[in-house]
Order: C-alpha cells, then structure tokens, then sequence
C-alpha cells in the first residue's frame, strides 16, 4: 500500500498497529480551489490535496490515564506505524491527562464510512467565473477597481476509535471577498460572503453594492471620537458573537476567570443577557450552515477534549430568549463544574426575532453610523470580555434615513456581551462571512444590530 491508500484504511491500519490502551485516529481528506483577481483581471487559481493524519493514543496508568497526540501530513501508510509510536510515547511521557473519560463508544460503521473522500474543483467556480467577468466589466465602465478572491475546500474527516467507531464527515466551505476601491485608492469598499458551493453567490449583485457604497464615499466627513448610534451588519456582529462564543467555557467561568464568572462563584447562567429575545445557539443540521453532528477534536484544550471525539451533537441554546443558557462543556468540565454536557460546535446562529433588512434600519435612523466591517479585534480584559479593534472599508454617516457621506475610520471599545445588553433593535438573520475570523470560523449567520452608544474610543487613519 502507498499514498495513495484509501482514508478509511489508513484509519483502520493505523488502529490495528496501536499498541496502547485506547486510540483514536483521523484521517482528514482535503481538496481546495480557489480564484483570485486584482485591478478587474484574474491573477491566479489552482487546485491543490492533501491529507492530515491525527494519531490519539491513552495508556493506563497507576495515576490515571494519559493522552498523547501526534498529526502529520501527506502520511502513506509505510509512516503509519512510526505516527503511531509517536503517539504512544507521548502518552507515557506526558503523565495523567487531566480531561480523561472513557472513550466514546461506537456501533455500526456510518453509510458511507469506506467511500472515497468528496473533492471539490475548479468546476465550482463554473458558474461563478463568468458572471466575476461579467463584474469586471461593469467595474472597468463605472471606474472601479476590483480585488479578491474566492476560496472553496472539501474536507473528509474519517474518525475511528478501538472502542468500536467509525465516522465520516464531509465539510463543504466557501469564502468570498470582494473589494472595490477608486482608482487612486482612496475610497474602498468590501463584501464578503460564506458559501457551501459558491451557486448561492452572485458577485454580480456585491459588485453593484460596492458601487453604491464608493458613491457614498465621494462625500467625506471627519468626525471626532466618542460614543455614536451605530448600525452594525451581520459581518461585524459575527464577529463579535463568534469572539464571544469561543470565550465561553465553563470552566473558565466557574473559576471566576471571564465574563461569564458570577461574582461570589459560580457561573451566571440564568443571567439576562439581552432585554431582546435573543437566540445564540449551534445547530449541526442547519440549512446552510451543515458542520460535524459529532465532536472532532484533534488535541484538547479549554473548549473541547480528545476523549470526547465522536460524541453526538445536536441544537445547543447558549442563550435563550436574552438568557444565558449554556456555557461550552467537555465531559470532564462538566463533571467539575456540575453542567449539563455541551461540546463547541462548528456554526453559530444568532436571532432575535427581527425581520427588517439593513437597509430598512438606515431608514429608520435619523443620525447615526452605518458600519461595513471590524478588523484587528484584540481582547483587552476577559473579566468585561473587553474588545478593541478597528473600523474598515467604509464607516458611513446616516442622516434623517439616508447616507450622507463617508467618515473617517475608527478604534472601537466594546464588549459583545455589553452590546447584546445596549441593543435596541436587530434586524432579520441571514448568513454572513465574519470577515476577521473566516481562516477559522465561517459557518455563521446573525443580525445587524442598532447600540445606541457604540463606543469609538478614537480616530484611526485607514481606509
């Protein structure tokens, strides 16, 4: 056997050469493609393969059980038992794991478990590339320059355990970003967009966006520092939301260590978070936001453990109606901390039972400032979960319904979790690109919001 082995039974290889106690392997499958442009012409693409092996080994011991993990890429199966070993050895010179349980246990092999891996190709871009062509043209008449790229991967994930499991998941992720900028750079626009096959993107229609929004431009008005109304789209509130979700671990909070530590001990679940009825949930199965219905941790860490690969999932309510309902648990934080189970999950939704687009909610501002996307975000203190980052790409200024011009860019001083309790008002949930996190995090959809103060705590030079 060669490189060229099938997933599954480098999976299964790799489990009969184990040695230990306890193993978990996987076998990550991945293809991507992607296009990119700048100055209205295609610069490059290419398609390119690979594969990630991840080795888990436990050993028991006097002291409890250790963990050891090993990954390697482009792994044949002639590497396999060398990863193995590796494995192995960490697990016997690393002492106790502090996080181990039992591994899951497993029954009959998924449909599908010992099927070739999903691929993408440049054929997903088949009818994406011509309407790009299409925005070119439009932009080259009207002006304007455009830059971006488009990214689309598959990634089979085969998972097994010597306690009996065998799962497969195919993960699907597309990513578009979109700039528009004048010719001698000084006014920009962005638009992003997260896909599973790029057929629901039209850059056609981003394009003409961006137009409006460097028409907007051609006005330019600076304003000071300080606390404003301001429109936040669903962009910058993923963000924001998703920085919030990945710091609420439950253990970190019953140790008093985050926002979500309540003062005296213990954790501030059944706190309102939001006089809006706010939902913050994941959900595997959402349409268009599909992600792994089971935990696939490849190491552990604050947010997920090792011992709980395979471990189902299903809807989680991290808030529920504005109150905080669940906090991000492993087994094991659960047993410390006495909460119900609740792995991390891949999407994040946020709804708050809204209907108005953003575009209704300039309409209905009578002044105020019209974001298009943060960046740089920093955090300053996990005791408030503390925020500091900047605007990018257009900070527009709203007057009486409509927008009046662009400002100025600023540095921003805010907590997710304050903003959803300052909220006043939350449009209707749609899908979005949280444009800083989305190497990591893409699978999301929320809002805009209205904050009635958001805080701009001072001038930034960008554009």
């Amino acid at each position: 056997m060669s490189r060229s082995t099938p997933a599954h039974e480098i999976v299964e290889r790799a489990l009969e050469l184990s040695r230990a106690d306890g193993c978990v392997v996987i076998a990550d499958e991945g293809s991507t493609a992607n296009l990119r442009w700048a100055r209205n012409a295609l610069t490059t693409n290419g398609v390119t393969r690979d594969r990630t092996v991840t080795v888990i080994a436990t050993v028991n011991g006097a002291q409890g059980t250790a963990s050891g993990v090993v990954s390697r890429s482009a792994v044949g199966v002639d590497e396999l038992e060398g990863l193995v070993r590796l494995a192995e050895d960490a697990a016997r010179d690393g002492g106790p794991a502090e996080d181990a349980q039992p591994l899951v246990a497993g029954g009959a092999a998924q449909a599908g478990f010992t099927e070739p891996p999903a691929e993408t190709s440049s054929e997903v871009f088949a009818a994406f590339a011509p309407a790009l062509g299409e925005s070119f043209a439009a932009a080259r008449e009207g002006g304007r320059e455009l830059y971006g790229f488009a990214y689309h991967s598959v990634v089979s994930s085969y998972l097994g355990s010597s306690t009996g499991l065998r799962l497969r998941h195919d993960q699907p992720t597309g990513t578009l970003e979109l700039n528009a900028k004048s010719p001698d750079g000084s006014r920009s626009a962005w638009a992003g967009a997260a896909t599973r096959d790029f057929a629901d993107v039209d850059p056609r229609t981003l394009e003409g966006d961006l137009a409006e929004r460097l028409r907007w431009a051609e006005r330019r008005v600076e304003l000071p520092a300080g606390r404003y109304e301001t429109l936040l789209p669903p962009s910058a509130v993923a963000d924001m939301m998703v920085y919030q979700f990945w710091s609420s671990t439950a253990r970190e909070a019953a140790e008093g260590r985050t926002v979500f530590s309540r003062p005296g001990g213990g954790t501030r679940i059944g706190d309102e978070l939001s006089g809006l009825p706010v939902d913050l949930y994941s959900d595997p199965h959402a349409e268009g936001l599909e992600a792994a219905p089971f935990v696939l941790a490849h190491s552990s860490g604050d947010s997920a453990s090792a011992f709980d690969n395979g471990l189902p999932l299903e809807r989680t309510d991290w808030v529920r109606d504005g109150v905080l309902n669940r906090l991000i648990t492993t087994r094991h934080s659960a047993e410390l901390t006495g909460l119900p189970v609740a792995p991390a999950h891949d999407n994040l939704i946020l709804d708050a039972g809204g209907t108005k687009s953003l575009q209704e909610m300039v309409a209905g501002t009578e002044r105020g400032l019209l974001l298009t996307c943060l960046w740089y975000i920093r955090e300053v203190d996990p005791a408030t979960l503390l925020l500091t980052g900047l605007t990018r790409d257009g900070v527009y200024l709203v007057e009486n319904g409509e927008v009046t011009g662009v400002v100025n860019n600023f540095r921003f001083n805010e907590s997710p979790v304050d903003l959803l309790g300052r909220a006043t008002e939350a449009g209707r949930t749609e899908r979005t690109l949280p444009r800083e996190w989305s190497d990591w995090f893409t699978r999301a959809a929320t809002p805009a919001l209205r904050v009635p103060d958001f805080n701009m705590s001072s001038v930034s030079q960008g554009v």
